[in-house]
């Protein structure tokens, strides 16, 4: 029972939520009525949760013998002995396969699914040492994410779509370098030592304010009016309330762990029940 705890603990499912931006074009595109485009989006969200599991299981393994020096991560399924590495390497193979074969019936999907893998290993093992690099590869799978929903809509993805996605996954990877600056200089990862708080902070703004402002382009932009009316105009204080938000909360020591700490703001997940209250409108 405990090692099966533990499998389920070492793929992370709570991370998944982040594979959300995947249903990203099914949303703006308003195609959730067609039941073969919905599966396809959920086939593709179902294959990103299963490799992004994986490369969690490798990224453990790889870490194993420094998490378990570290106060918070030594409680890890693999750095705490809980599960063992021909378990983890086993779990990894079948949700790499797994994730294979959800995508088996696009290439283009494959493609994606394949950069996001190479582009988190080559993270995982050299580049999250390398300051500004580190956060332009977290923020390059959320956009993988989101191009993979559109290639399982078949609709060419939005400018300002794609621009917005950019900058808030670029704002959620500063956030959670400036999280992690609240813990004790011997808990922190290596390269924290070439972020002091200060520059964190102008990051987090400058990301922030590009967010705003290319996501009040799309809500203004006389194609999102065309598709979805005046009432996309409605969202833009909500979002600016929920990154305010959030930003407070990062600097109360929140946002290390951007899943669970979104789950857990009442504030925050109200604001997110009103986007979607404000956007879909009388469409369902």
């Amino acid at each position: 029972m405990h090692s099966l705890t533990g499998l389920v603990r070492l793929m992370r499912p709570h991370q998944w939520l982040k594979n959300a931006f995947v249903f990203a074009g099914l949303v703006f595109s308003q195609t959730w009525q067609d039941g073969p485009l919905v599966l396809r989006v959920l086939q593709a969200f179902a294959a990103f949760c299963c490799l992004s599991s994986m490369v969690y299981i490798v990224n453990d393994w790889h870490d194993r013998a420094s998490d378990a020096l570290h106060p918070v991560k030594r409680h890890r399924p693999l750095a705490s002995g809980l599960v063992s590495a021909p378990m983890a390497w086993a779990l990894a193979g079948a949700l790499l396969a797994a994730g294979g074969w959800l995508a088996a019936g696009s290439w283009l999907l494959l493609v994606l699914l394949g950069v996001y893998v190479v582009l988190n290993l080559v993270y995982s093992w050299r580049l999250k040492q390398v300051p500004v690099v580190d956060v332009s590869i977290i923020a390059s799978g959320f956009m993988l994410r989101l191009l993979a929903g559109t290639v399982a809509v078949g609709i060419p993805p939005s400018r300002w779509l794609l621009l917005t996605g950019i900058f808030v996954a670029l704002f959620l990877g500063f956030s959670k370098r400036k999280a992690e600056t609240f813990h004790d200089e011997a808990s922190q990862r290596a390269v924290m030592a070439h972020y002091p708080p200060a520059l964190l902070d102008t990051f987090m703004a400058v990301t922030m304010t590009a967010t705003i402002t290319t996501y009040s382009l799309f809500a203004t932009s006389p194609e999102a009016q065309a598709q979805h009316g005046e009432r996309l105009l409605y969202t833009v204080p909500v979002v600016i309330f929920g990154m305010l938000r959030y930003t407070y909360q990062v600097h109360r020591g929140q946002g290390e762990d951007v899943a669970r700490d979104l789950l857990r703001d009442p504030w925050i997940l109200a604001a997110g029940v009103v986007w979607l209250a404000i956007f879909l409108g009388r469409r369902l």
